[in-house]
């Protein structure tokens, strides 16, 4: 049985620094949609429209194969099961009738009520779904759950998916759930939404959510589901790609029945908090050449009090974001000339540059060497590392010499070139190559996001070279680097061990050696760690490390991971210190720590609310004449505090020392050294923080050691 692949995700259509597409006028008319127009997004809330004759044909076809199911279902003797928990206790169960919520539901009716879905036998399933009619084992999850939250959430896309159709009978196309809530992609035709038609939206949510609509799962043939969908060519394409001998799991609530491979809750009635947060116009599966849908953002959750505290979140984190920061601190900005490409300006620079020089400063203690590599390279290169194959829709590709380019997307490829560009010996190992050079990745243009999401960066991209036995030493000299840098930061981070995925290269002996490295790596490090089974990278398992920022949010930025397929690849061999002389094949480690130069500064941007530790800010120290008496003594105190390295700013205008004060605060320098008649008669300056705290006198020299402390202790 298959239920059909969610098709690549459409992205926003709106490129950086560019309008919206503009909203195609007709479900089957795409001819009025030009790039770069903006979508229209206004007008009255629309009312509940007529149901399109295909919800009542959609849904007879589903009743007819439901009663089918059933009917096979009650022929299917009882088979007495065993259903395994966690904690190793057995009950009993009848395989093919008895559900999740009945073995939940005999344990406490608490339980039962609070669980959203399950795994059986390590598979994601439906509470209501029969078990199978063999021995398994049972894990119940609650909405805090990773498991649960995306269930609930993906059970509301549908929620919201039958509210489009009910009020503007658009065509449906797909609606995942996100790790913040949910989304729906659908055709409207002539219609348009825009937040002031949101309370209509959520009221008939609401409704759906009170009608108690059990969500209920058909497995049907590929041709039945063409037919049952053949007014929405979205539907269909999806469904062409499904083999034709596979069936195609539909699920229905109410009157909505949609293509998915669940699960879902077992009705609508868990959803006690809705609301929409925000639309858009994408191209469908993220093409331009496609038509134009219009996205539906939403949130939901089993408590009214979840949905206030969303809120209160959400107002915070728009006051933290990064994009506004560096707009109003003039840290960076975009042009359409050169979309997912950012600009830094000076005080921008000034910080990627303080990120890069901490990396670097560690490189020297640890014994990483930096290595500069070309940007561009021949197709060749990709070929034989393998990215050509499966990586070059996101490269930028081009002709050279009536040879096929392309700008470098990763740096690991030349360091293997680096490495096997001589004979190399066990005496030289672990070779660490290091390297800040430029990359450049073909991301969609709807889905470059400010800093997070951009086609040319940086990162602090280390390839380690060494023998298998060095793989423990240098896991765990990695782990060490990150988190001596995330506490500078100020971040707490959780670990994940990523193992083998389904396909992947390699024989199973070297994957048995790889995870086992990892997991004892981790182990030793001595903080807890999660088990992510099937998530490896295909050519070596890895450690993800998820860091945490001041309110809360999960980035993921450092990754170890472990590859004993490009040395195969590129024929990388070491002289081993056997009497024969004999050759071996390095392990390559891939080790990021900040990862995308550009993304960390986002992320820090957000942690720190643009208040930058005085170590990394662009402006650290402004010096503020009282008045035209002082202004000569408080350009000497700028030129000696601009000499020793820091950024320093002099304002001897003649403003009142209150306003200056005042205006340097809120530009979020760190700290302002007020001068007057009696500071330059004494050779000090009256200190003062960004929040006002009154830090009183100090000599010029004093001042300085005291700053150069604070740098080095990363404050």
């Amino acid at each position: 049985m298959s239920a059909p692949e969610e098709p690549k995700v459409p992205e926003e259509a709106k490129p950086e620094g560019s309008q919206k597409p503009q909203q195609q006028q007709g479900a089957n008319n795409n001819n009025n949609k030009k790039k770069g127009k903006e979508v229209v997004k206004k007008g009255p809330a629309v009312a509940n429209v007529e149901p399109p004759a295909w919800v009542e044909a959609r849904l007879k076809i589903f009743e007819e194969y439901k009663k089918r199911q059933e009917e096979e279902v009650a022929k299917q003797p009882d088979v007495p099961i065993k259903v395994t928990l966690p904690d190793g206790k057995q009950v009993d169960a009848v395989g093919g009738k008895s559900t999740p919520y009945d073995v939940a539901k005999g344990i406490s009716r608490g339980l039962a009520d609070a669980v959203v879905v399950c795994k059986v036998d390590g598979g994601i399933w439906d509470l209501h779904r029969p078990l199978p009619q063999n021995n398994v084992t049972l894990e119940l999850f609650k909405f805090d759950s990773p498991e649960g939250k995306k269930a609930f959430w993906h059970s509301s896309a549908h929620i919201l998916g039958q509210a489009l159709e009910r009020l503007y009978g658009g065509h449906l196309t797909i609606g995942p759930a996100l790790e913040d809530g949910f989304y729906y992609d659908v055709d409207l035709g002539a219609s348009v939404v825009s937040q002031e038609d949101f309370p209509n939206i959520a009221g008939i949510a609401e409704q759906i959510a009170k009608e108690k609509q059990p969500f209920e799962r058909l497995a049907v043939p590929r041709d039945v589901a063409l037919k049952m969908f053949e007014y929405n060519k979205y539907k269909v394409e999806v469904i062409s790609k499904i083999p034709a001998e596979e069936t195609v799991t539909l699920y229905k609530c109410g009157p909505l029945v949609d293509l998915c491979r669940g699960p879902h809750l077992p009705n609508t009635s868990y959803v006690k908090a809705f609301k929409p947060t925000k639309t858009s116009g994408v191209y469908w599966l993220g093409q331009d050449t496609n038509p134009v849908l219009t996205r539906i953002y939403g949130v939901a959750f089993p408590d009214k009090k979840q949905l206030t505290e969303y809120e209160k979140f959400m107002e915070e984190a728009a006051k933290r974001d990064h994009r506004n920061i560096g707009r109003q601190q003039e840290l960076f900005f975009f042009h359409p000339y050169s979309p997912g490409s950012a600009f830094m300006l000076p005080h921008g620079a000034r910080i990627y540059n303080k990120l890069m020089g901490l990396i670097k400063a560690e490189y020297h203690k640890r014994g990483f060497t930096e290595v500069i590599t070309p940007n561009m390279f021949s197709s060749k290169l990709w070929e034989t590392s393998g990215h050509w194959a499966n990586y070059k829709e996101n490269m930028f590709v081009f002709e050279c010499d009536k040879q096929e380019f392309s700008l470098k997307p990763m740096n690991c490829p030349g360091h293997c070139l680096m490495f096997g560009h001589r004979s190399r010996s066990y005496r030289e190992l672990p070779i660490r190559f290091a390297d800040f050079g430029v990359l450049h990745r073909n991301e969609l243009a709807g889905a470059l996001t400010g800093l997070t999401r951009v086609r040319r960066f940086q990162q602090d991209d280390a390839h380690i070279f060494c023998a298998p036995d060095m793989i423990n030493a240098e896991i765990r000299s990695a782990l060490g680097f990150m988190q001596h840098v995330y506490g500078i930061f100020g971040f707490d981070f959780k670990l994940e061990l990523s193992t083998r995925p389904e396909k992947r290269l390699g024989d199973e002996a070297l994957w048995d050696k790889a995870e086992k490295a990892l997991e004892d790596s981790l182990n030793e490090m001595g903080k807890p760690w999660k088990l992510n089974p099937g998530d490896g990278a295909f050519y070596g398992p890895k450690i993800d490390i998820h860091i945490l920022d001041a309110i809360g949010r999960s980035f993921q930025c450092a990754t170890i991971q472990l590859d004993f397929q490009l040395p195969i690849k590129f024929g990388l061999e070491f002289q081993t210190d056997s009497k024969e002389n004999e050759l071996e094949r390095p392990v390559i480690i891939h080790r990021a720590i900040l990862g995308s130069v550009e993304r960390m500064m986002a992320i820090l941007t957000e942690h720190t609310a643009g208040k930058w530790p005085f170590w990394v800010s662009p402006r650290q120290l402004a010096v503020l004449s009282v008045s035209e008496k002082s202004a000569a003594y408080a350009k000497d105190v700028w030129k000696q505090m601009s000499d020793v390295g820091f950024y320093v700013d002099l304002d001897d205008s003649d403003k009142t020392i209150n306003k200056k004060v005042r205006e340097h605060q809120l530009a979020q320098f760190n700290f302002v050294l007020v001068v007057g008649e009696k500071e330059a008669q004494d050779g000090t300056v009256n200190i003062r923080s960004r929040d006002n705290e009154q830090l009183g006198l100090k000599t010029i020299a004093e001042t300085i050691d005291w700053l150069k402390q604070l740098e080095r202790e990363f404050k």
